[in-house]
C-alpha cells in the first residue's frame, strides 16, 4: 500500500522555488507531514575542451558560507527544453558555446525534500561565445584536466554534490 496524499499547503512561494507541506497517510494508516521544495528542474554541464580539460566555475554559495568549485549549471525556465537551457548556461557561466552537446544522464538532486530533477549534458567542441552572466552571479572559470578533477573528487576536495554526480556520469564518456 503506497503513501496517500491527504492535502498539501503552500508555505512560501519564492523566486526559484515553492515550499509546501504535504500531509500523508502512511501504509500503516498513520498521518505524517513532509515539507517539500518544489523546483522546476535544472541542468548541469560537463564542458571539456580539445585538450581534455574540464571548465569549472568557482562561486560563492551563501548557504555553504564559502566559494565552491562546481560544474556550470542553471535552472530551467518554465516549459524550457533542458538542452536549450544547457546551451545558454554554458555560455553565461563560462563564456564558451558547445558545437556538440549530448545528454548523458539525469538524477534527482535531493529527493528526500525536493522535486528538483537535474539533466546532465556533456559539452564538447567549445568555442568562445559569451552571453552576459546573471546579475547576481559572480564566478570565475577554472580549467582542470579531467583526470585531475576525478582525483580531486575522490580525495573529497569537491564539495558540490551535483558536480560529483555529473562527473561520475561523464566518466564512462571521457576515458
Amino acid at each position: 500500500m503506497p503513501f496517500e496524499l491527504l492535502h498539501s499547503d503552500v508555505l512560501l512561494k519564492g523566486r526559484a522555488f515553492t515550499i509546501r507541506r504535504d500531509t500523508l497517510k502512511t501504509p500503516d494508516g498513520r498521518e505524517t507531514k513532509f515539507d517539500i521544495i518544489e523546483h522546476g528542474g535544472s541542468v548541469i554541464i560537463v564542458p571539456i575542451d580539445k585538450d581534455g580539460n574540464l571548465l569549472f566555475v568557482r562561486q560563492y554559495r551563501h548557504a555553504a558560507g564559502m566559494d565552491l568549485l562546481e560544474l556550470p549549471a542553471g535552472t530551467l525556465e518554465e516549459g524550457e527544453d533542458p538542452a536549450v537551457c544547457a546551451a545558454r548556461e554554458i555560455r553565461e557561466e563560462t563564456g564558451f558555446a558547445a558545437d556538440r552537446i549530448e545528454k548523458i544522464g539525469d538524477f534527482y538532486l535531493a529527493p528526500g525534500y525536493s522535486t528538483e530533477f537535474m539533466h546532465v549534458y556533456l559539452a564538447q567542441e567549445l568555442r568562445h561565445d559569451p552571453l552576459e552572466a546573471d546579475a547576481d552571479e559572480f564566478l570565475s572559470v577554472e580549467t582542470i584536466p579531467f583526470a585531475e578533477a576525478i582525483q580531486m573528487a575522490e580525495r573529497g576536495e569537491m564539495l558540490d554534490a551535483k558536480s560529483l554526480a555529473a562527473l561520475l556520469l561523464a566518466k564512462s564518456h571521457l576515458k
